[in-house]
Order: C-alpha cells, then sequence, then structure tokens
C-alpha cells in the first residue's frame, strides 16, 4: 500500500512535544542550531526530484530524508499492525515508532529554514499484514540507516552536529539490533552488519540514496556529494 507522512499522528504529537528533551538539547542550544543553518550557505538545488545540498546542512538533509522514511514506516506499522502481532512486538515496534518520530522533527526543528521538503513515500512493495515482509523491510531501513550514519559522519564539520549524530545512529543500532533479533534470535551482530575487526559497516550517500529511493515517490538527490557515488 502507498502511504504519505502525517505529522498529525499522536505520535508525531508527542514528538513535537518532547524532542528538545530527548535530544539533551536546550532551546537555547536549538536557536543556535537553527540560526547556523539559516546563515549556511549552502543552496539546495531540485534535480530530478529533491537535493540535500552541500557541508554539514546537505548531511543533516540526508539523515533527515532517511528519518522521514523511517517515521513514515513505523507510523504505517503501527496503524495496521501484521497479522499475529504479538504484545511485545507491538510494544518494541512502537518504541522504535516514537524514536524516529522524534528524530524526523528533531532534525526539521534543526535546520529550519534549509531542511527539504516533506517527503511522500511509496510503501507498494511492502506486506503490511505479514511479518515477515514488515520486519524485512524494518531490517532493511534500520541496517540502511546505521550504515548511511557510518558512511556519512566523516563529512560533518560541526562538532555539534557530529556530537547528535553520533548520539542518534547509536539509537538506530540498538533498533536494528533488536529487529535483526526479532527475525533470527541471536542475529544481532551478524556479519552482514558487522565486519571481521567489529566495526559496523558502511554505505555511501550515493548506495543509500538508491535505496531509500525504492521507498520514495519523492526522489531525493545529492548532486553535491557525486564524489561519493
Amino acid at each position: 500500500m502507498k502511504s504519505e507522512l502525517n505529522p498529525t499522528t499522536d505520535g508525531a504529537n508527542m514528538a513535537r512535544r518532547s524532542f528538545l528533551r530527548y535530544a539533551g538539547a536546550s532551546a537555547a542550544g536549538i536557536a543556535l542550531i537553527g540560526s547556523a543553518a539559516s546563515c549556511k550557505k549552502d543552496k539546495i538545488v531540485p534535480t530530478n526530484g529533491i537535493d540535500i545540498g552541500s557541508g554539514d546542512i546537505g548531511i543533516l538533509n540526508y539523515a533527515y530524508a532517511l528519518e522521514q522514511l523511517e517515521a513514515a514506516f513505523y507510523l504505517q506499522v503501527a496503524a495496521t499492525p501484521y497479522s499475529g502481532i504479538s504484545s511485545i512486538e507491538t510494544a518494541y515496534l512502537t518504541d522504535i515508532r516514537d524514536h524516529e518520530v522524534l528524530h524526523r522533527d528533531f532534525f526539521k526543528a534543526a535546520i529550519g529554514t534549509k531542511a527539504i521538503t516533506t517527503l511522500t513515500t511509496d510503501f507498494s512493495s511492502i506486506d503490511f499484514s505479514s511479518r515477515a515482509s514488515v520486519l524485512a523491510a524494518a531490517k532493511l531501513l534500520e541496517d540502511t540507516g546505521v550504515r548511511a550514519y557510518d558512511g556519512a559522519g566523516y563529512l560533518i564539520k560541526d562538532p555539534g552536529y557530529l556530537t547528535i549524530a553520533g548520539k542518534i545512529v547509536s539509537v538506530e543500532a540498538r533498533h536494528a539490533a533488536l529487529i535483526a533479533n526479532l527475525i533470527t534470535p541471536g542475529s544481532f551482530v551478524s556479519d552482514d552488519q558487522v565486519d571481521a575487526n567489529g566495526l559496523n559497516k558502511s554505505n555511501t550517500i550515493a548506495e543509500v540514496l538508491g535505496a531509500a529511493n525504492g521507498f520514495l515517490k519523492t526522489k531525493v538527490s545529492a548532486v553535491n556529494y557525486n564524489y561519493q557515488v
């Protein structure tokens, strides 16, 4: 089925009330981030869709796009639970939904006027009535999200942004481990995600957007990060 992001959902309302507390940032801190965003020279240039822009704002928009996608997915999962879902799985997936909505709204507020627009999702390839289909999609989104942060973190110049990204990717990694374990108990550190050195694998911006765009009507590009291709 196809779905559009719905900022009026109860989960989203909760997020808007509490994302400052969640991120550990004061109102003054957020104002500072928003001010920094508004004075940046980064320009978002639409190219066959929406481009994330350049510099730190481009990376924040990149993360914002992924968080929009994840939030939309889990809002749909919560709204239409798959057949036979257990109470503990409902609790887990509801918690993840709330986290993703918080992440989405945090980035939107932090980027301010430089934020990309609200994306329109396309989940027609997912059978939301099937546990296997939902968890497989959740694993893909969570694993891709962690690899995305790990692959783009070095591009962030502002230490404040880098700190926030580190806190968020830590939560995303917890999600990824939980989803993997729901699919196959004991698979939370499988070698498809963690290498022989005990390090999480990463992906380039181009690789991640290639995967993410499969779930988006509104395509996202990264022209200013072409060297990542």
